[in-house]
């Protein structure tokens, strides 16, 4: 203990030692009937009234040295807006990159203001201008470590090139930023200035590469006297005129070629306080979302698909809540309180139709309306609450004579979140809280699948000392669902429960139950500053009966783990490497039953070579590994000891024409599973408003015990039915943008894409657990199968009759997706859309070649076409 207490001292005394001074920039108010033009030049008598901000110091890649070209600024206010004035010096300024792009760019020469207008040391509005005028805007939480680019301030900004360099005048409106009503104001302020030739960062304020946080170390802003708090009211009406042309189905009434429509909503912003906003929307566009991209998953598991929608995506840093990120990774990293892709998902009813039947099914859930309360008060209080309805869907149904009938696919559905989070300990500590309530009303009998309520709960905490290079946090988390007996059957059976596990003593499906009560949680604990060296340490667990999928998302339940990563990394350039890291991480899982179902171990580098090429390449071995899910209620299945490796390479991200390659692949030990996926492709900008990109992908995929079926033999004995599967999976992504100036863009994007899967050798399990793959199946000869029209027969004991059969699962995808997108900004805040998307998505021969059946499918084919025009005009009182 006195070791401990004598190093802990040391490495007080050290941190002590090296904390960086803060710096104080002052600013002035200037006359309001005397503000500057933004016109980029500088040349106005308001910049007279107050000194040069500057000393930047480098901090990539050669921290604490002097910049390659030094950068100043200076700040005034009046009571509406902030002024701020930047000179980049440039001994070259016929060298300076102007790079053009949509807005976000963030390509080529810049500067950067982050404001942390709260003063919490947490939180921060980046506003960034490039060279070539292009302006970027971002919401900074978790002290740096979400950077949130769908905030969208209105704000205005000009740079101009001269002899010295470029200059830049920005005018930030004070209804954009978020602060008390203190007579006199103290904000964090931090400067950024990105020197595109030397890909040189340099900052006003320094900040050492070994200290954790952003926010937490900015320098500080001044002579704010007397501003007033402004409150914010935005309205942003929308109308959306959409065709959508497709392949006539002959007698279908509902797919006769063509449609059409026409819609309006609003979203509304209004300032409740300066410190909180409430968000509102009425009919929400679902037009811009862009096309998910394709994927296939035999594992049977959901696929995660990020948020689009602007109304969800801005402030959602607030709303998270994910139960087990970690620095190690491997830990259901993705699985969150709240997915706001639940509100307004594709109905989840499916009618039952007979042969003579056409049905139109709704592709989306309406959201009658939504609003959002967010914010964070200048205490530390961060708060989120979110309302929304959407509304009942009905699948219509005719038959051949003209009968017509109405089946609901969807329920009304309420959701709500509420999220609370306080800053405390002179910000180096937080608790918070979330809470999550889904509602359906009025489940028909077809309907009753459903959760008729769920409800999840959540504790989250942080703490940090020592300068914030150690730190402690974690979570625990709630859930209990109600519904008919149905409902709360299918939930212990589903894939991410499956309490029907033949071997498992410890679950069992209660088919009386009307409600399931879960847990889960994380606690960890790490060291992320003050050296060359980090590391964080923890454990995750998921109960059986967590469920969390009527409004979060979560893969998988009964499982607890521990992991451990360990990090070294270079703080200096050197002749080879401007940085280098090198990391180890182990995981070990246990289901609630006391299995050891998981141990894995990890090694990995990257490295930041001095071109400016970037490399890594990774390890892992997995001595153990066991599968509670992949015989979908059956037995707990042994996979093979497997090793596996990663590396990828990118060339200068600053050349015109530059590459990536990425590859992976896995292999069990004794050649029972192997995989491999490639990715190689460029980016080439033959001219600063023109970009060009192709990423073509190859995914193999070999396993001689995928899951097919479950099934009974005649006898009614189980038969876990398993095959060996040979898959292709080829995809392209295709990009072009041409940016005619940073508020008018054209972008374009295509892929196509095919997997292709063919079984053979086919198995059935009869020891999940042997140590010898060959001893854990029972595989069918030649002389056991026949096959017929598309289903093959089982005789097992060869006397004639058949036991089960089961149906061809060779398939072939094929799918081609395009969005082409002009975009032109107006006046800052408003924009008009026109897009045009396509989608073929067809089932190929399996027999066929990859490309071959890629083009057959694709090509000569009568997409589907949709043609949107989206108008909004924002309103700023």
């Amino acid at each position: 203990m006195v070791m401990l207490l004598y190093f802990g001292a040391l490495a007080q005394e050290k941190a002590e030692a090296t904390k960086v001074p803060k710096k104080i920039y002052v600013t002035k108010a200037l006359e309001p009937e005397n503000p500057p033009i933004i016109d980029g030049l500088l040349d106005d008598s308001v910049w007279k009234l107050v000194e040069w901000g500057g000393d930047y110091v480098e901090f990539q890649p050669d921290e604490n040295t002097d910049p390659s070209n030094q950068t100043k600024f200076k700040i005034v206010y009046d009571d509406k807006n902030l002024y701020i004035g930047v000179r980049c010096y440039d001994s070259e300024p016929d060298k300076i990159v102007k790079r053009l792009s949509r807005r976000d760019g963030f390509d080529g020469d810049w500067v950067e203001f982050n404001i942390d207008s709260y003063h919490d040391k947490r939180t921060a509005f980046s506003f960034t201008i490039t060279a070539a005028g292009v302006k970027g805007d971002e919401f900074v939480s978790n002290n740096g470590n979400n950077w949130d680019s769908s905030w969208n301030p209105i704000w205005y900004a000009k740079t101009n090139i001269d002899d010295e360099g470029w200059t830049a005048e920005i005018r930030i409106p004070l209804s954009q930023l978020k602060f008390g009503s203190a007579d006199n104001q103290v904000w964090g302020l931090q400067s950024t200035r990105r020197f595109f030739r030397a890909e040189e960062r340099s900052l006003w304020q320094r900040k050492p590469i070994d200290q954790p946080g952003w926010v937490s170390e900015f320098g500080e802003l001044h002579g704010l006297k007397n501003i007033q708090p402004q409150k914010q009211l935005e309205i942003q009406p929308y109308t959306v005129t959409s065709g959508e042309t497709y392949e006539e189905e002959e007698g279908n009434p509902f797919r006769d070629g063509n449609e059409s429509d026409i819609t309006v909503g609003l979203d509304a912003k209004i300032g409740v306080t300066n410190d909180l906003t409430l968000d509102l929307t009425v009919n929400p566009d679902f037009g811009q979302v862009e096309a998910d991209p394709s994927a296939i998953a035999l594992d049977g598991f959901q696929i995660f698909f990020r948020e689009q929608r602007p109304f969800f995506v801005e402030n959602k840093n607030i709303f998270d809540f994910n139960l087990s990120q970690s620095e190690a990774g491997n830990t259901f990293g993705f699985d969150n309180v709240f997915y706001s892709r639940r509100i307004g998902r594709n109905p989840q009813g499916s009618p039952d139709t007979e042969d003579n039947e056409f049905m139109d099914l709704p592709a989306n859930t309406p959201i009658i309306g939504a609003a959002k309360f967010s914010g964070k008060t200048k205490n530390g209080w961060a708060i989120g609450v979110l309302e929304s309805v959407t509304a009942k869907r009905y699948a219509s149904i005719i038959d051949e004579e003209g009968n017509k009938r109405r089946e609901m696919v969807e329920p009304l559905t309420n959701y709500f979140v509420g999220r609370l989070q306080k800053d405390f300990n002179e910000r180096n500590s937080y608790i918070g809280g979330i809470f999550t309530a889904t509602n359906r009303d009025n489940l028909t009998e077809q309907l009753d699948f459903l959760h008729k309520s769920a409800f999840t709960g959540a504790i989250d905490f942080k703490h940090q000392w020592n300068n914030r290079d150690w730190y402690v946090e974690g979570n625990v988390t709630f859930s209990h669902v109600k519904g008919s007996e149905e409902a709360i059957k299918n939930t212990q059976e589903s894939i991410t429960h499956l309490f029907q596990r033949v071997d498992a003593n410890y679950v069992s499906v209660d088919s009386t139950r009307t409600e399931l009560s879960g847990t889960g949680g994380n606690l960890q604990i790490g060291k992320v500053g003050n050296g060359h060296w980090r590391f964080e340490t923890g454990g995750t667990w998921r109960s059986p009966e967590l469920e969390l999928n009527d409004v979060g998302f979560q893969r998988q339940a009964d499982d607890l783990r521990h992991y451990t990563w360990i990090g070294y990394q270079t703080l200096k350039p050197d002749s080879t490497f401007r940085r280098v890291g090198i990391n180890y991480n182990h995981w070990s899982a246990w289901d609630f039953g006391g299995n050891h179902n998981y141990l894995q171990f990890n090694t990995n580098s990257w490295q930041n070579w001095q071109n400016n090429w970037f490399s890594n390449f990774g390890f892992n071995y997995a001595p153990i590994q066991y599968d509670n899910f992949a015989l979908r209620g059956g037995p707990r299945l042994r996979q093979s000891p497997w090793i596996s490796f990663w590396n990828s390479i990118r060339t200068d991200s600053r050349k015109k024409l530059r590459f990536n390659v990425f590859h992976n692949g896995r292999k069990a030990v004794d050649n029972s599973r192997k995989s491999y996926f490639i990715e190689a492709g460029f980016v080439y900008q033959p001219v600063n408003a023109i970009r060009v990109s192709a990423f073509p992908s190859l995914r193999i995929n070999r396993d001689k015990l995928q899951y097919i079926d479950n099934l009974e033999n005649s006898d009614g004995a189980a038969r876990y039915l398993n095959g060996e599967i040979d898959q292709r999976t080829l995809s392209m992504s295709f990009r072009l943008n041409y940016t005619i100036n940073p508020n008018l863009t054209i972008q374009y994007w295509g892929q196509p894409f095919i997997s292709r899967g063919r079984y053979s050798n086919f198995k059935h399990v009869t020891d999940a657990t042997a140590n010898r793959f060959e001893n854990r199946f029972v595989q069918y000869q030649g002389s056991q199968i026949t096959f017929s029209e598309g289903t093959y027969g089982v005789d097992e004991d060869m006397d004639g009759v058949q036991d089960f059969s089961f149906d061809d699962s060779d398939f072939s995808f094929v799918q081609f997706r395009s969005n082409l997108v002009i975009r032109w900004e107006y006046i800052p805040g408003s924009e008009i859309f026109l897009v045009w998307s396509q989608d073929v998505s067809r089932d190929g021969d399996p027999t066929r070649g990859l490309l071959t059946s890629l083009g057959d499918n694709v090509f000569g084919q009568t997409p589907q076409n949709i043609f949107l025009l989206k108008a909004t005009y924002r309103f700023v009182f």
